[in-house]
């Protein structure tokens, strides 16, 4: 090894190079159960809300302003207490609305949605 290749090859090698060199992005911090259930219902919101608009959906109360309100302070929420950025809360919600459209999902999630919903006082 020439004398000018061995500083690169003593820094390839030290404990500190593989240190500052990331293998992949840290996982996310899971969610707590509140935080999911209120992932979970801002979803139900949102699906619930297109519905309403379209003029389906009757069953339950207008989710118009209370759901999109209570979508922007639980993802603020779960930004704040776990680190998520907004994209990844986006990303999870979407998720969330996947599973919401099979079929009987969305009427099984309202009714607790909508008792947190009122719990939340908005």
């Amino acid at each position: 090894m020439t004398l000018r290749l061995l500083p690169l090859a003593l820094l390839a090698a030290s404990p500190l190079a593989a240190q500052t060199v990331p293998d992949a992005a840290p996982e996310p911090a899971p969610l707590s159960l509140p935080q999911a259930s209120a992932l979970k219902c801002s979803a139900a919101f949102a699906l619930g809300a297109a519905m309403q608009t379209r003029g389906e959906g009757a069953q339950w109360p207008a989710l118009g302003e209370r759901g999109r309100e209570f979508m922007v302070q639980a993802s603020a929420r779960i930004m704040d207490e776990t680190g998520w950025s907004r994209d990844l809360v986006a990303i999870r919600t979407r998720e969330q609305a996947t599973a919401l459209a099979a079929p009987g999902a969305l009427d099984a999630a309202m009714t607790p949605c909508l008792l947190l919903l009122d719990a939340s006082g908005l």
